[in-house]
């Protein structure tokens, strides 16, 4: 029942997609028609050539004949061109713009809805479930017009040349409608499979080619070989499902057809029949019976197309009714003090967890820096994301200079947040550019060198032979850890946000460059409200307050010496970290 509703508001959105294109569409159906209605007419010349050209000997009706096959296939090549052309430019227009909305779209989902889904999947849509539409909006289109126009065509010249023969045709009609609705239901079921099979092959390898030098080391190769085979088998079986359900569908078709034709012969072979039906005539009659199997055939095989371009379609409509990501917010502010208050905060990542965090209360005063500590999955990077409301908070509120977060618009939220984290993320181009990427104000050469001298980005970069007009490869495949992480560093120090997060950024760095890049944070921090997550306590020790986290809870407060001093869960730390050194 679902399904039926679906069809149709799923169709009615494609046609939306088309409507700004209808002039060029218009065009195209005129040189459909135009095609199906030339090929009608070079059938219906049949009878003149056999009854005037030979049963009479005529010989201008074969020469005009002549004459009239060349220019026949002139003007159906110009129809066939315009046709082609102009459904090809509407599709391509209609399966572009839905790939760029898809895009854009993606981009101002929640951050929950891309941890919740594989990458692998919404790559698969952007690019194979679009193609899908490419061909349900085009090809599938073009074949539907064009030979359905032919069908129609034949059936008037079929009942022109003897009403009571081609009645047999309308009897037909009725089944194979009947047999093509039952079979477009398992065209859309199986579509939606295989399109679900693609996104799973394109999730596999993608993790396969991200994670190449994990499987080498763990000798993966056969288990990553295996699982892509059992998914790679799954998109054949689909794929060879909905091939034979082409087959059969028609060869059922075909044969409904032929049922009809042996019937026009038994009933043709009455004399009555013989006496009003010349040969031409009949020939024609015969000729048009034999010639609608083809479109016939072609019309059950576009169906499956036209079908697995709806479920893509589907696909991609579920994903653009997604809802963005919600900002109610309306104050904007140029720059903020700083001043941070969590109060009573608990936050679950889903609805029937555990609290991530549960009842957490401090504050950060303007120009201050906070640090937060404990083992990994305490709650420290949850904070950070509810700072930059990539998630929101469940209950309680967190303010900045005494608003509400939830109060700024998020643009301007963001903006006053510099966010370095331990994943680094960094973009296919130049070195320059990933620290001036996403900068609000315009910025020179001159800020950019300044703030790669303040990262220490200059020291590696001034090795290379294009400088900071390095390219870096995907994700800054071709730099080292501790090189990526100082132009993010960088990038944070250009942004020159007067809040500050740092989530375990010198985590990737060697013991020189976490020196110099502690005294590029140091300059960093000064006048800015730092909120710090650590590994290494080390680079937390000058902090103003330490809160020591663990299962979502704050256990511990205070700063470095009075948390020494305390001997508690930070000394306990303190001691694992620092047992083995002199």
């Amino acid at each position: 029942m679902d399904s039926n509703k679906e069809k149709p508001s799923t169709l009615k959105r494609l046609i939306s997609y088309i409507k700004p294109y209808r002039s060029a569409f218009i065009v195209a159906v005129i040189g459909m028609l135009g095609y199906a209605g030339v090929d009608t007419l070079f059938f219906s010349q049949i009878e003149t050539l056999i009854d005037e050209g030979l049963t009479k000997q005529d010989s201008s009706v074969l020469l005009w004949g002549a004459v009239f096959v060349p220019v026949f296939f002139i003007v159906r090549g110009l129809f066939n061109f315009i046709s082609t052309y102009f459904l090809s430019w509407v599709g391509f227009k209609v399966v572009t713009k839905l790939r760029q909305q898809l895009f854009e779209h993606l981009m101002k989902l929640p951050v929950s809805f891309h941890d919740n889904h594989s990458t692998g999947d919404l790559i698969s849509k952007i690019t194979y479930d679009t193609q899908q539409v490419a061909e349900a909006s085009s090809r599938a289109l073009l074949v539907l017009i064009r030979d359905g126009g032919f069908v129609v065509g034949l059936l008037c010249l079929m009942f022109y040349q003897s009403w009571q023969l081609s009645l047999v045709f309308l009897v037909i009609g009725p089944v194979i409608a009947k047999f093509v609705a039952f079979v477009s239901k398992r065209f859309r079921l199986v579509s939606g499979r295989i399109q679900t099979a693609m996104g799973n092959v394109t999730t596999t390898a993608e993790q396969m080619i991200n994670g190449h030098k994990v499987v080498v080391m763990h000798e993966g190769q056969k288990l990553e070989s295996k699982r892509f085979g059992e998914i790679n088998n799954i998109t054949r079986n689909q794929n060879m499902k909905l091939v034979s359900t082409r087959a059969i569908s028609t060869s059922v078709i075909q044969f409904i057809a032929s049922l009809s034709l042996a019937m026009v012969l038994v009933i043709a072979s009455f004399p009555e029949m013989l006496q009003n039906l010349s040969a031409g005539a009949f020939t024609t009659l015969l000729t048009s019976m034999i010639m609608l199997l083809r479109p016939l055939k072609q019309l059950s095989n576009v169906n499956s197309d036209f079908q697995r371009g709806l479920a893509a379609a589907t696909s991609v409509f579920e994903i653009l009714d997604e809802p963005i990501e919600i900002d109610k917010g309306t104050h904007v502010v140029d720059r903020v003090k700083g001043d941070i208050q969590f109060n009573h905060v608990t936050f679950r990542y889903n609805e029937h967890d555990d609290p991530a965090l549960e009842d957490i209360s401090f504050s950060v005063g303007e120009g201050k820096t906070l640090a937060l500590v404990g083992r990994s999955g305490s709650g420290k990077s949850t904070i950070s994301n509810l700072m930059t409301r990539f998630y929101d908070v469940s209950e309680g509120e967190v303010t900045i200079d005494g608003r509400n977060i939830q109060d700024y618009r998020l643009k301007c939220l963001r903006r006053q947040i510099a966010l370095v984290s331990q994943h680094v993320t960094l973009f296919n181009d130049t070195i320059a550019n990933n620290i001036a990427y996403g900068t609000s104000k315009n910025v020179s050469r001159e800020d950019i060198i300044k703030a790669a001298e303040q990262a220490y980005v200059t020291e590696f970069t001034d090795n290379m032979s294009h400088g900071l007009d390095t390219m870096v490869g995907e994700n800054g495949v071709m730099l080292s850890g501790g090189q990526r992480q100082r132009i993010a560093i960088a990038r944070a120090l250009l942004q020159d946000a007067p809040i500050l997060i740092l989530d375990e950024a010198t985590s990737a760095l060697d013991t020189e460059s976490e020196r110099h890049i502690q005294k590029a944070l140091g300059v960093l921090r000064t006048n800015r409200t730092s909120i710090v997550i650590a590994h290494r306590l080390s680079t937390i020790e000058n902090a103003d307050e330490i809160l020591v986290m663990d299962n979502g809870h704050i256990v511990e407060r205070g700063d470095h010496q009075s948390l020494l001093d305390n001997e508690g869960p930070y000394y306990q730390l303190h001691n694992m970290q620092f047992s083995g050194v002199n």
